[in-house]
């Protein structure tokens, strides 16, 4: 069992949601904290609830890769080591592939997928000094099946799944992990927060897509949190959060290529 008492976390994202949990999850711990994310107010709101020191604080577009190096530069200088990497910032897109403008689709991979790949390059070199340390990388149950209208969104979450599993493979034989997180519907604002279009079915009404992801979201940020803070603590490398992931990835590989049909039948979004 890896101890997080005093190590040194840092958590992209932190102004709501599961990084807003993780935040006070690590925290709980006794874990020392560097929190991150492009909303300055939200941020200072979930440091506020904060037990123990106040955690580095820092407003970030994860998308501006020198702003994520400049992060990461300003996490050793206050705290001279980082030991638990979270990429857990994100944002969601719903637009047919054939109709998604360049401007969205760079978007949304700039923030999803490259801040990723910075925020794990910015800080490896560092965990790999030490010869500790876990980088969380948080993709999604649509990194694990595809969706229609969620086409960026999906290259975006395969790609973290894609760039992690090598990266864990990569790192065989060091004391360095990388955690490849799939969560189901969590409880969060992603989707209200999204750029929407359209859906699936066509539909342009954002506040009945977002009423059915509210139905079909059963676990809160908290719960998913907690599962995140056990895996680092068990060297896990691989998580799945929630029963619908545990069931949509159980599906995906029993009809490999059929399942959309079946899952839209399952969650009844097909009327």
């Amino acid at each position: 069992m890896y101890e997080l008492k005093d190590k040194v976390a840092v958590v992209t994202g932190a102004g709501s949601g599961i990084g807003r949990a993780l935040a006070h999850e690590l925290a709980a711990r006794g874990c020392k904290l560097a929190l991150a994310d492009l909303n300055e107010a939200t941020l200072e709101e979930t440091a506020r609830g904060l037990p123990g020191a106040k955690p580095l604080l820092r407003r970030l577009d994860v998308s501006d890769r020198a702003s994520v190096y400049a992060f990461a530069e300003a996490v050793k200088s206050r705290y001279e080591a980082v030991h638990v990497v979270i990429n857990n910032a994100g944002v969601a897109l719903s637009q047919r592939l054939a109709e998604v403008s360049y401007q969205d689709f760079e978007w949304l991979m700039g923030i999803n997928f490259w801040g990723m790949v910075y925020g794990t390059k910015a800080f490896l070199p560092t965990l790999l000094a030490q010869n500790e340390g876990t980088v969380v990388n948080v993709s999604s149950v649509f990194g694990l099946v595809a969706w229609p209208t969620q086409g960026v969104y999906n290259c975006s979450k395969f790609a973290i799944r894609g760039f992690t599993e090598c990266l864990r493979i990569e790192l065989s034989g060091t004391g360095v992990r990388a955690l490849s997180v799939h969560p189901g519907g969590i409880r969060t604002n992603i989707a209200r927060n999204q750029r929407f279009y359209q859906d699936f079915r066509g539909r342009t009404d954002a506040a009945a897509v977002q009423a059915d992801f509210e139905r079909l979201a059963r676990t809160s940020p908290e719960q998913a949190a907690r599962a995140i803070v056990r895996a680092v603590e068990q060297g896990r490398e691989r998580l799945l959060i929630g029963p619908d992931a545990r069931l949509i990835d159980w599906i995906q590989r029993l009809l490999p290529v059929r399942y959309f049909r079946f899952l839209a039948r399952l969650f009844r979004l097909g009327s």
